[in-house]
C-alpha cells in the first residue's frame, strides 16, 4: 500500500476521494491548498477558503487521517493570477482551471508532497489513468472519465506523463450520483454540498471585479457587424485566420467598460437592448479598444473552420503520439470545457500545429486551449493562438 497525499477542496468528490483510498488500505493524508486570500470581488459576501478548509478539516476528523493546509498564495498570483491579468490586457482569455493543474495541484502541490515522502498525490477528477506495458515501456494514459456529463480530461490536458504516473484518481471510474451515495453511506458532511463554481481555487467572483483590481475600464465603441461577405478560404492559414472587422463594416449600437473584458462568444453584460436577437462578441480590439458584436447565434463571424497553435505551444501528454513537420491526423477536439468533442485534422507545420474542423465551429477564442483525444484518451493539447 501507498503513502498517499489527497487535495481535499471542502466537496464531496475530493472527500470521496480520500474515503475510497482509505477503504483500499492506503495511508491517506488530507491537504487543503489555500491559493487565495482576496475576498473583495467574491460573491454574497462569502469567504470561499475558510468554509472549504473548514469542510475538509471536518472530513480528515471524520475519516480520521491526518490534515494541514498548504498555504499557496503567492506562486498561485505569480503564476496564475498574474498571467490571466496579461493575456485579457492582450485580448485573449485565459483558462486558469487548466494552468492551476499544470502549474499548482500536479507541480508545486505533487512536490510538496513527494518531499513529505508521499508516493503519489490524488484529486477529486473525474477522469481516469492507465498505465499500459507497450514496446517494454510503462506509458500513463490519460482517459475520460466515465460519467460524460462530469468528465474533466479537458482541464489536465496540459500534464505530462511524469506527472501521471504520481496522480491518482479513484472517482474516474464512478457517476457522479454514485460520488454522492458514497458519500451519504460514510456519512460525510459534504455528501450532499453543492459543486463549486468559479475559478480554480478563488471560487464564486464577478470577474470583471477580478479583472479591474488591474485592468482598469476605458470606455469605448460597441459596433454590430449586420453583414458579412461570404468567406474565401483557400489556404490552410486563411481558414485558422480570425475575421478581421474594421468601424466602417457595421454601425455604433452602444458603449462597453474595456474590450479586454469581454471574449468571442460572450453574450451577457453588452447592454444593448431593442434587438430580436441577442447580440454575441464576434471580436475584440484591444489596441483600439473596440468590441464588435452580431446579432443571433448563426452569425457567421462567429465561425470559422480551423485554428493554430505556435510550435513552442503545443504540448503531447503522449510524446510518442507527436506529430512532426509534414504529419497529420484524424482526431477528436475541443476547444473549451463541455464542447462535445469534434472530428478534426491536425496538420502539424514548421509554423505550428493547424487544427481543421469537419463542421465550422462557434467562438474558437484565442487563450483557451485546444485538447486532442484518440478514442477516449486525451493525448495532447495546446493554447490557441489563432
Amino acid at each position: 500500500m501507498a503513502r498517499v497525499v489527497v487535495g481535499l477542496s471542502g466537496g464531496v468528490d475530493s472527500s470521496v476521494t480520500a474515503l475510497l483510498l482509505q477503504q483500499q488500505g492506503h495511508e491517506v493524508i488530507g491537504v487543503y491548498m489555500r491559493n487565495w486570500n482576496e475576498e473583495s470581488v467574491s460573491l454574497n459576501n462569502e469567504c470561499p477558503w475558510i468554509e472549504d478548509s473548514h469542510d475538509a478539516m471536518m472530513v480528515a476528523s471524520q475519516l480520521g487521517i491526518p490534515f494541514q493546509v498548504l498555504d499557496m498564495a503567492v506562486d498561485y498570483k505569480a503564476r496564475i493570477v498574474d498571467y490571466m491579468f496579461a493575456e485579457y490586457e492582450r485580448g485573449r482569455t485565459p483558462n486558469p482551471d487548466v494552468l492551476c493543474n499544470r502549474e499548482i495541484k500536479f507541480d508545486l502541490f505533487l512536490k510538496t508532497a513527494l518531499e513529505l515522502g508521499a508516493d503519489a498525490v490524488a484529486t477529486g477528477h473525474y477522469v481516469r489513468r492507465e498505465t499500459r506495458k507497450e514496446k517494454g515501456t510503462a506509458r500513463e494514459h490519460l482517459l475520460s472519465g466515465l460519467d460524460p456529463g462530469k468528465d474533466q480530461s479537458y482541464f489536465l490536458c496540459q500534464l505530462s506523463e511524469e506527472q501521471l504516473s504520481k496522480a491518482l484518481f479513484p472517482i474516474g471510474d464512478l457517476q457522479k450520483s454514485e460520488v454522492r451515495r458514497l458519500a451519504a453511506e460514510a456519512g460525510l458532511l459534504t455528501a450532499t454540498k453543492k459543486d463549486s463554481q468559479g475559478l480554480c481555487f478563488i471560487g464564486k467572483v464577478r470577474l470583471p471585479d477580478f479583472l479591474q483590481q488591474q485592468l482598469a475600464p476605458k470606455p469605448g465603441e460597441i459596433i454590430e457587424i449586420a453583414d458579412l461577405p461570404e468567406r474565401a478560404d483557400s489556404t490552410l492559414d486563411e481558414e485558422a485566420q480570425p475575421w478581421l472587422f474594421a468601424p466602417e463594416m457595421g454601425r455604433v449600437v452602444g458603449e462597453h467598460n474595456g474590450a479586454h473584458f469581454y471574449t468571442v462568444g460572450q453574450r451577457k453584460g453588452l447592454r444593448v437592448g431593442g434587438k430580436a436577437e441577442p447580440l454575441f462578441v464576434l471580436g475584440t480590439d484591444v489596441e483600439y479598444n473596440r468590441l464588435y458584436v452580431g446579432m443571433g447565434e448563426a452569425h457567421p463571424g462567429l465561425y470559422r473552420r480551423a485554428l493554430r497553435i505556435l510550435p513552442e505551444e503545443v504540448h503531447w501528454i503522449r510524446p510518442d503520439e507527436a506529430l512532426a513537420p509534414g504529419e497529420e491526423r484524424e482526431l477528436m477536439v475541443r476547444h473549451r470545457y463541455r464542447q462535445p468533442l469534434q472530428r478534426a485534422r491536425l496538420i502539424a507545420q514548421p509554423n505550428g500545429l493547424f487544427v481543421r474542423f469537419d463542421k465550422r465551429q462557434k467562438a474558437i477564442t484565442p487563450g483557451q486551449f485546444a485538447a486532442f483525444y484518440a478514442g477516449d484518451e486525451l493525448i495532447g493539447s495546446g493554447v490557441i493562438h489563432a
